[in-house]
């Protein structure tokens, strides 16, 4: 169903290294890094604004782009610098007062629940973490049973950056419609890797980032706010591009998402983004869904074989981020060994979802993160790496 030789042609690095390290920063097709070479040269050639202006119909069409990707409307929209950008924007645009409550999950991500820390302190907002069910999965009936009139937001990480947990957000969706308690998704791990439908999940609010598992560049991102959702937020920051300025004391909020944007922007890298998602689009998400998983399970189960090696995953059904650690060594020593074998994977701290790590009192662990443009070699070769490393 996907053309690994023409997608590895497309990806030049594939060629020199197993990169298993997407769910960090994953490999661009060459078609993205065009795009964004050819607008830098363009402004080069003409200057900003002139070259903004020639390529205003291709911004544009971005917009479209991620709309087709969620399956949202493009005034739904905000493009932005990075997901956490996209996180905050959402998220300190909600009142919160003394008493009210935030519902989260136990892998939630570091920069989110820092966030939640401030608005608690700030506001007297109280943080309540809905427990892991046995799969290690949000718990649902747990969380329906924490509903109460105090409750003014669910937040979580659909898959937390440490395993391969896949959080249940659909169901998750189903109660905040239900009790009509807004719902803020990050789905930084999950875009580009899986299937994303913003109706079917029924969240109000999904971040997420262009680098990851989308294949694009550093340094973009995006929000989507459903539309209903829309006209109740006003952003925490506003420029005269978010909210125009009518009258000498007046401003009006733009009617759609892109309120939550400023003026400036880096064109060439959201032309690079527009590439990253058509390039995904065209390939098919949900072919793309099954290949990220079945190389992951190839890993895990290679992985179980290995002396020494605890697979750290959570979950029913595991996404494509797979984390471990190895008797006697520590997980920075692991990535760099598996750089000088000319394997990229990356490693996750403690700090970054404090609360699963101390709950399982997990230690730094390794994170290999295989993507649909990774071949089976590929992991066998992570997977002898890591025998040879195992004690014997």
């Amino acid at each position: 169903m996907i053309d690994i030789d023409r997608i590895r042609s497309d990806t030049p690095a594939a060629s020199r290294l197993a990169y298993l390290h997407n769910a960090g920063a994953a490999l661009m097709p060459t078609a993205v890094v065009a795009a964004m070479k050819d607008h830098i040269d363009l402004e080069g050639e003409i200057g900003g604004y002139a070259a903004a202006d020639r390529e205003s119909d291709r911004l544009d069409a971005v917009y479209g782009s991620v709309a087709r990707l969620l399956n949202a409307a493009p005034d739904e929209i905000a493009l932005m610098e990075n997901a956490t950008i996209a996180w905050q924007m959402a998220f300190y645009a909600l009142p919160f007062r003394q008493g009210d409550r935030i519902l989260t999950a136990e892998a939630e991500y570091a920069a989110n629940y820092v966030a939640f820390l401030q608005v608690a302190r700030r506001t007297g907002a109280i943080i309540d973490v809905v427990p892991s069910d046995a799969s290690g999965e949000l718990d649902v009936h747990a969380l329906e049973r924490m509903i109460d009139e105090r409750v003014k937001l669910i937040a979580i990480t659909w898959v937390p950056t440490n395993g391969g947990l896949v959080n249940p957000a659909a169901a998750i969706g189903k109660i905040a419609r239900a009790h009509a308690i807004p719902y803020l998704l990050d789905a930084c791990q999950a875009v580009g890797q899986m299937t994303v439908d913003v109706d079917t999940i029924g969240c109000d609010m999904l971040s997420a980032t262009g680098r990851k598992f989308l294949r694009g560049p550093r340094g973009t991102g995006f929000l989507y706010v459903r539309r209903e959702t829309l006209q109740r937020l006003e952003p925490p920051m506003i420029d005269h591009f978010a909210a125009p300025w009518v009258s000498r004391g007046e401003y009006r909020l733009r009617d759609d998402a892109r309120r939550f944007e400023t003026w400036e922007n880096n064109y060439a890298a959201r032309l690079g983004l527009g590439t990253a998602i058509d390039y995904a689009l065209a390939i098919g998400l949900g072919p793309i869904e099954q290949r990220c998983r079945l190389l992951a399970d190839r890993l895990r189960g290679g992985l179980a074989s290995v002396r020494g090696v605890t697979i750290r995953d959570l979950g029913r059904a595991p996404g494509a981020i797979v984390s471990f650690t190895l008797d006697g060594y520590e997980a920075d020593a692991i990535v760099s060994s598996a750089a000088a074998a000319g394997i990229a994977i990356g490693a996750s701290d403690p700090a970054s979802t404090r609360i699963d790590a101390e709950v399982r009192s997990l230690p730094p662990v390794v994170r290999a993160s295989p993507h649909y443009y990774n071949t089976d070699a590929e992991i066998d070769r992570l997977i002898g790496h890591l025998a040879g490393l195992a004690p014997r």
